[in-house]
């Protein structure tokens, strides 16, 4: 069983930044693949980033590629993502989730987190 936390999440002018933590509890994030995900109030969680477990390889939704950055130090069995150019439409809960694979969908990921709160104002 993993147990994930989020935090880093908060109110932020458009263009700002923020960094987003995972931190993770009962079982090593080394042998999972990580992702991240958002969801506003009446829509479908939606696909943010994913990273395979080396950190080798990572994968973006088009809405956030070259302005979003995963990464994660297994040695501290965190992951992070990196929010820059932040827009209004970026206002979502954020999940950390853990997955045997590196996947774009949702039902791949065994663990979640209780989310984050970013809200970013225009």
């Amino acid at each position: 069983q993993v147990q994930l936390v989020e935090s880093g999440g908060g109110l932020v002018q458009a263009g700002g930044s923020l960094r987003l933590s995972c931190a993770a509890s009962g079982r090593t994030l080394s042998k999972y693949a990580m992702g991240w995900f958002r969801q506003v109030p009446g829509k479908d969680r939606e696909y943010v980033a994913s990273i395979t477990w080396s950190g080798v390889s990572t994968g973006y939704a088009d809405s956030v590629k070259g302005r979003f950055v995963i990464s994660r130090d297994n040695a501290k069995n965190t992951v992070s993502l990196q929010l820059d150019s932040l827009k209004p439409e970026d206002t979502a809960v954020y999940y950390c989730a853990a997955s045997n694979y590196r996947s774009m969908l949702k039902g791949r990921y065994d663990y979640w987190g209780q989310g984050t709160q970013v809200t970013v104002s225009s």
